[in-house]
């Protein structure tokens, strides 16, 4: 194997521009500030989300805030004041509406039935 400095050759046939254009078509591209993606990115980064999740809630955040036509500042001051679980179970929501219909996301909920007066049949 031989290294080098020049940039590496991309091989590319003559229907490169059309599969590329092909890929893209159903697909709208939206584009966002450098700011906002920033300040949603170090907000969930800020309440211990990894670097890959907080950067994949950022991005349906973001998408969903600019289909609605919301500032996403606003949304984040909203967001602010929620506690950590109540938070989670939000972007879990969030990213279950963003998801395909054959896979959702879920979380476990507190048991709420006392087991000794589960116990109990009635014959």
């Amino acid at each position: 194997m031989s290294t080098s400095n020049l940039p590496n050759e991309k091989f590319t046939d003559s229907n490169q521009f059309v599969k590329e254009f092909f890929d893209r078509y159903y697909t709208k591209s939206l584009e966002f500030p450098a700011n906002e993606v920033d300040a949603v990115v170090a907000f969930f980064k800020k309440r211990g989300f990894e670097d890959t999740s907080a950067n994949s809630v950022a991005t349906v955040l973001l998408q969903q805030a600019k289909i609605d036509g919301v500032k996403v500042f606003k949304l984040l001051d909203t967001l602010d004041g929620l506690e950590e679980v109540r938070l989670s179970s939000l972007v879990t929501e969030i990213l279950n509406y963003s998801r395909t219909k054959t896979s959702t996301l879920g979380y476990r909920v507190g048991q709420t039935t006392n087991l000794i007066e589960a116990r109990n049949i009635a014959v």
